[in-house]
């Protein structure tokens, strides 16, 4: 059976309430509210169906940045945010509970460039990551493409995120197109399972090299 994890990317003070995101954030500050409520409600939801919960948080001090990182800051006039030890680089509305892991991206916007990250869930056997947290078009889409490209099947939850720079639809479109990512809202009931392979006529699998087991239930 394929195991499922739910990955909650970024959900921290300084990308989600407070002067950071008032100077930032152009959209709707009640859309941005309702998703990261919703996204530490997913925690809970998964807890509860035995779902591993797997955090990623961000560090963006100056001493983790690389040359081009500073650079774009200084051009775009932008300030390292959720600065190690500060207010800002706490969790918020969901804390990690005791056991569950933690993995942190030293100013990065994928959490695979993280030590440990994809070792991890591949020793727990997981082969299927639910996405929740922000912001959709930078790290969550970040993460859930290199998932793809690393043989993970990929569900974004797209009631627990939203996007900063692009509009939530064109984002969400660009997911479900480039690397087919299951789009699905917390309350379906289908979140936690695996995407269940397309079905396909025999000259189809020839054509593409797909093994007649594929499509065995």
């Amino acid at each position: 059976m394929t195991k499922t994890a739910l990955v909650v990317i970024d959900l921290q003070n300084d990308f989600c309430t407070g002067p950071a995101v008032a100077a930032r954030y152009r959209g709707d500050p009640a859309v941005l509210d309702t998703v990261t409520g919703n996204a530490a409600r997913a925690v809970a939801v998964a807890r509860n169906q035995a779902v591993e919960v797997v955090f990623v948080r961000f560090f963006g001090d100056v001493e983790h940045q690389g040359p081009s990182w500073r650079r774009r800051d200084l051009v775009l006039g932008k300030l390292p945010k959720c600065r190690e030890g500060t207010w800002g680089a706490e969790f918020h509305r969901a804390l990690p509970s005791p056991g569950e892991r933690v993995f942190t991206k030293h100013a990065r916007f994928d959490a695979f460039l993280t030590d440990g990250f994809e070792a991890h869930l591949r020793q727990e056997g997981v082969e299927h990551l639910v996405f929740a947290g922000l912001y959709a078009d930078v790290c969550v889409d970040t993460t859930a493409r290199t998932a793809f490209q690393q043989g993970f099947h990929v569900s974004v939850l797209t009631d627990c995120t939203t996007s900063l720079h692009l509009t939530d639809e064109t984002i969400l479109r660009f997911m479900s197109t480039v690397y087919g990512a299951r789009l699905m809202t917390l309350d379906d009931p289908d979140v936690w399972s695996v995407p269940s392979p397309p079905r396909c006529d025999q000259e189809r699998r020839d054509r593409c090299g797909v093994p007649d087991t594929a499509t065995r239930p």
